[in-house]
């Protein structure tokens, strides 16, 4: 075997990476509380979200309501949880390859990742401590791993055990939870990242999870030429966003955004069905056919995000600055995906997750589409606007960040 990386030591982020974000607690194991139960507890996650909650203060919160559940039941909610696709293939690869792995998560119980390292032969599980009573939870957490900096205490711990240096290490996150073991020695891999883990990543991967091996065995990614039937799907419902300006033309700016309304109301039913494994007849099959690896295993949020920014576009600006910010996200930033999957080569210093062919393709596209509307002179100043908006690694999905920035330029500058 030769191993052509220096590193040793390969620690993954548990929730986002290799289960689905929040399908544990939310989706199944919250199946088993009351109704206000669970409105108390989808409202404290959305003041950790806002930033108004601590991680320790609101997972004490979260796991309150599960007291009285054993921990067989615990683990059993769990086996329903699917992997992503190929998380198995890639620990056994790196376990072929002489890698050590750890599986970290500050959300889950130490026995439900003690369980899930048993399934992927990780060599180290950690997750926060559930107090027990006679085989049941009392509903009381504890352990380093929920506190501030609580992962990177255990990184070190495993460290020191193996006598190796954060130089030896390659870190796999997905959101700002694991900042504190984005350390600048490791290595840093952001597996379909929130804009700070975007920023600080070394490499970014937003599809399949498989991509960390040839980043190990030779320090890039391999490049591909082709289009999946999922992406190929995505985009071309997201370029025909573009016709919604027509068919506000013709009924009307107030209709097409009620239409559009509609629309996001049916997705919402569709995908709580689908996580359900039901199914409404049509929709379901679209919005499968058209979601990456990890969406088809939790609810998509993105399809809502982009009929949004459509609808605050049509409704916030003036005619024909909202059609030009349609246009822009609509073929632009579906432009900027595709030939960036296909001809992608050169990272944008301040996004990994995004190239500049990408960008100059999505530029011209937007030019494009804005110059049905504005004069060239003003459609390149909307072009230029929105494919940068798009470049950057924002808190704010692009789906809403790139019209809503655009429109508001475009109507002080116009």
């Amino acid at each position: 075997m030769t191993q052509t990386t220096s590193r040793k030591l390969v620690i993954f982020d548990i929730e986002g990476v290799l289960i689905p974000k929040n399908r544990f607690l939310v989706f199944e194991a919250g199946r088993k509380l009351s109704f206000p139960q669970f409105t108390k507890f989808l409202f404290t996650g959305l003041l950790y979200e806002l930033g108004l909650l601590s991680l320790e203060s609101a997972l004490k919160r979260i796991f309150k309501p599960f007291q009285d559940f054993s921990v067989e039941e615990l683990l059993n909610v769990f086996e329903k949880v699917p992997l992503f696709p190929h998380t198995e293939a890639v620990f056994a690869k790196l376990k072929e390859k002489g890698f050590k792995t750890a599986i970290i998560s500050s959300g889950l119980p130490q026995v439900v990742v003690e369980n899930l390292a048993s399934r992927l032969k990780a060599d180290y599980a950690f997750g926060l401590e559930l107090e027990i009573s006679n085989n049941v939870l009392t509903g009381n957490i504890n352990g380093d791993v929920i506190k501030k900096n609580g992962k990177a205490l255990m990184m070190k711990r495993i460290l020191d055990q193996e006598n190796l240096t954060r130089k030896d290490c390659v870190v796999v996150a997905d959101d700002r939870n694991n900042v504190p073991i984005f350390f600048s020695e490791a290595l840093k891999i952001g597996y379909n990242p929130d804009f700070l883990i975007a920023l600080k990543s070394d490499y970014v991967i937003k599809e399949n999870l498989l991509e960390i091996v040839p980043i190990l065995e030779g320090g890039q990614k391999k490049p591909r030429f082709f289009l999946l039937r999922n992406e190929a799907i995505r985009e071309a419902i997201h370029a025909s966003g573009f016709f919604v300006t027509l068919v506000a033309m013709y009924l009307g700016i107030h209709m097409a955004a009620f239409l559009l309304f509609l629309t996001i109301l049916i997705y919402i039913a569709s995908e709580f069905a689908r996580i359900e494994r039901k199914n409404i007849p049509v929709v379901s099959s679209v919005t499968l056919n058209a979601a990456t690896f990890s969406e088809r295993y939790e609810f998509a949020m993105p399809p809502i995000f982009f009929a949004l920014g459509i609808i605050l576009s049509l409704l916030l600006f003036p005619t024909p600055l909202n059609y030009v910010s349609i246009a822009i996200v609509s073929l632009g930033d579906s432009a900027a995906s595709i030939f960036g999957k296909l001809f992608g080569k050169t990272s944008i210093p301040f996004n990994k997750g995004k190239n500049l062919e990408g960008s100059l393709a999505g530029f011209a596209f937007a030019f494009f589409g804005a110059a049905f509307f504005l004069h060239p002179l003003q459609a390149f100043i909307a072009a230029t606007s929105g494919m940068f908006v798009e470049s950057l690694p924002l808190p704010i999905n692009d789906n809403l960040s790139v019209p809503l920035a655009t429109g508001l330029l475009l109507t002080l500058l116009l």
